[in-house]
């Protein structure tokens, strides 16, 4: 059995300047390979809604969900530290129904941590969480729940009122506790100057090199649907071809009766 990383001990990669990895998953066969390779942290997204089940937003997700797809990948792991996604419509209700859902999902699941998107108007409920002894992790920027308010998944904060906004949210997030922010799709400076503020690590995603950490959706980062083309999604392999072409295969030796052979046959 292995010893999954804590909370301090990803606080302590920041204070080292030793840079996190993070990659979302859902599943036991991608979690199983993650954590054996090395992976610091696991976010279990409600991305899944996208990448997974096929939405064009978050917004479906619902707990049940997220806890069926969260306690997979703590089972399936030994190392890495688990986050877990609060969906849409968890935490937005009232500070109570919030803690509910929390509570449910680190019971539930045996995760280390939980993630809520939003600045100041979250402040309450991530107060209350850590006195329920709930690790919380921030979200700023590009927030997908908020896709309907927004109408785009543009880069954010460009404008500088809206910088110093994400600023300001950054300081009471750590003021109230949390154990990291997530900074998706802001403008690489602004990044830099937030993560420079705050002494909680910061995850990048589309926000450049200076976060403390970085990460990326599993399916992305393996190229498995080739309609995603983000400017900050690095595709380390091209899965869409060698699926396609290993299912091509498989019917083409099927019709031609060329498989199963003698040697694969009892």
């Amino acid at each position: 059995m292995g010893k999954r990383k804590t909370v301090k001990e990803i606080f302590k990669m920041k204070k080292n300047d030793q840079k996190i990895t993070m990659l979302t998953a859902y599943d036991y066969q991608f979690a199983k390979i993650m954590d054996r390779s090395g992976i610091d942290v696991i976010l279990v997204g409600d991305s899944l809604g996208m990448v997974f089940q096929g939405h064009s937003t978050t917004i479906p997700v619902t707990v049940d969900q997220m806890i069926y797809h969260t306690k997979i990948v703590v089972d399936s792991t030994e190392n890495a530290f688990i986050i877990a996604d609060m969906p849409f419509g968890s935490y937005q209700v009232s500070v109570e129904k919030g803690v509910e859902n929390a509570c449910r999902i680190m019971k539930e699941t045996g995760c280390n941590a939980v993630k809520i998107e939003g600045g100041q108007r979250v402040i309450p409920l991530v107060e209350k969480l850590i006195l329920a002894g709930i690790p919380v992790y921030g979200h700023l920027g590009l927030t997908p729940q908020s896709i309907n308010k927004f109408g785009s998944y543009r880069l954010r904060a460009q404008k500088e009122k809206e910088a110093y906004k994400l600023i300001d949210d950054a300081v009471l997030l750590e003021k109230a506790g949390v154990s990291g922010i997530i900074l998706e799709k802001i403008p690489s400076i602004l990044a830099k100057e937030v993560t420079e503020k705050v002494k909680v690590p910061t995850i990048g995603i589309g926000a450049g090199p200076d976060c403390d950490g970085q990460v990326l959706v599993i399916t992305d980062l393996l190229g498995i649907d080739e309609d995603v083309n983000f400017k900050f999604v690095r595709k380390y392999a091209n899965l869409n071809d060698i699926i396609s072409g290993s299912v091509k295969n498989f019917i083409s030796d099927v019709k031609e009766k060329k498989f199963p052979t003698e040697e694969e046959s009892y």
